[in-house]
């Protein structure tokens, strides 16, 4: 029988966590997700198994705690959005850190210790509940997975079972084990369980995530954009993309030059708007990313938006917004732009908008209205949290500035972002782009 709550308030669950980044977390998965996709299917797996072990900790007054490689103290605050006790991992072997782990959990006054990895979909809260049960009688329970590893370990008393362990190995199990009997310790055996490191297993224990979709779905609206399109395509090109270009209905030869390069080319009725809401429609990206035809990424792009969406109050984000002219007043609206993108939540569409395609389908998509499409968006999606201005840019041709004037065409952005701040329709305001020029 499990103790009741009162009595396991000294016990305590150890989640063994890294905070996911893109090229070093998940690498055997990378050849089939990308780098991104693999961060994201580690991130995935570790807010599952945070969600187990905070009920069951919950439910029975235990003490939780995090000790976490990579990141640090506010990232993943800010990812997990919690109160619990969060630790580094510490240096050395794996042996060494799990063996650090426990000896000061112990001399905490902790009396049973859980220890667990983030990579087993299939633990539940019962598996938690019989390591408890089985501690009352057992020195050592360890819950052995089917690679000849552990992907749990719980103990009573401090012991090193850590040493001369092949860790990555199929002999850590049975070095454990053998390590343990020589100690007089009494082991206990859990269920096996499959960690998931390969496709394979993803496929075994978890397949309901192995989509294999691309993480990114970069939109690109097309209307007369032979000279930029095939540009725009190159900075695009990413492992965790696909890209979707949505023509208007262009007399040059945009789709021509947009086919060529190999990426997916819809038609659609003209309207900025209309033709991104068609390429979210067939979109397979778990994240949408909206970019006109004459705006460049940077190269770290899909780095920053899985980033930036790691924190769940973002509702989207943009990239800070640059333009090809170099011009000192340039500079000054520049600057200007970006404060307003992050403190009026207000990011126009040229600096490329990011949203989880959920978020996207949640809100309805672009409204559609006669100008600024961007920027009654963005309003929308603000009221469903905060915006993220990555510490990236991307690079917007400064055409229309150059056609109309710098000052002219600041002016008419800001009185149009100022209308659509105030809740003006966006009809009464299409008179202002009346003029040369392209936004």
């Amino acid at each position: 029988m499990l103790p009741s709550r009162k009595s396991l308030s000294q016990d305590r669950v150890i989640i063994f966590s890294r905070y996911p980044v893109p090229g070093r977390t998940k690498t055997r998965l990378i050849p089939t997700f990308g780098p991104v996709g693999a961060a994201d299917l580690h991130r995935r797996l570790t807010e599952k198994t945070f969600d187990t072990v905070s009920r069951f900790a919950e439910q029975y007054h235990i003490d939780m705690e995090i000790r976490f490689d990579g990141g640090s103290k506010r990232k993943i605050q800010r990812w997990l959005k919690t109160r619990t006790i969060l630790s580094h991992q510490g240096h050395g072997d794996l042996g060494e850190r799990m063996n650090t782990a426990f000896i000061e959990a112990f001399q905490r006054g902790c009396r049973h210790v859980i220890l667990l990895g983030t990579d087993i979909p299939g633990v539940t809260g019962n598996h938690l509940k019989n390591t408890m049960e089985a501690l009352l009688e057992y020195d050592l329970v360890l819950g052995p997975s089917t690679d000849g590893g552990y992907w749990l370990i719980g103990m009573k008393n401090p012991g090193d079972v850590f040493q001369g362990i092949d860790w990555g190995t199929e002999k850590v199990l049975q070095q454990t084990m053998t390590s343990a009997r020589g100690q007089d310790l009494k082991v206990h055996l859990l269920d096996p369980l499959t960690d998931v490191d390969t496709v394979e297993d993803l496929n075994r224990v978890w397949p309901e995530e192995n989509g294999r979709s691309p993480y990114i779905s970069v939109i690109i609206p097309t209307l007369n954009e032979s000279e930029n399109i095939e540009s725009t395509i190159h900075t695009a090109r990413n492992k965790d993309a696909e890209i979707i270009v949505v023509d208007g209905g262009s007399t040059d030869d945009t789709v021509k030059r947009a086919e060529a390069t190999g990426v997916r080319v819809e038609r659609s009725s003209c309207g900025r708007a209309l033709q991104q809401n068609r390429g979210a429609q067939i979109a397979r990206g778990h994240v949408l990313l909206f970019l006109h035809a004459d705006t460049s990424l940077p190269d770290s792009y899909a780095n920053n938006i899985f980033d930036a969406l790691m924190d769940p109050e973002v509702s989207f984000g943009a990239f800070l917004f640059k333009t090809d002219m170099e011009s000192p007043l340039m500079r000054v609206i520049e600057c200007a732009a970006n404060i307003r993108s992050r403190y009026l939540k207000l990011p126009y569409g040229d600096q490329g908008l990011f949203l989880c395609k959920s978020m996207f389908t949640k809100i309805g998509g672009f409204p559609d209205v006669a100008i600024a499409e961007d920027l009654f968006f963005a309003r929308l999606l603000g009221k469903q949290g905060s915006v993220c201005i990555v510490p990236a840019c991307a690079i917007t041709s400064a055409r229309r500035w150059r056609n109309i004037g710098l000052l002219r065409t600041t002016i008419v952005n800001y009185v149009i972002a100022a209308g659509c701040y105030l809740g003006i329709p966006p009809y009464r305001l299409a008179f202002l782009y009346r003029i040369p020029g392209k936004k």
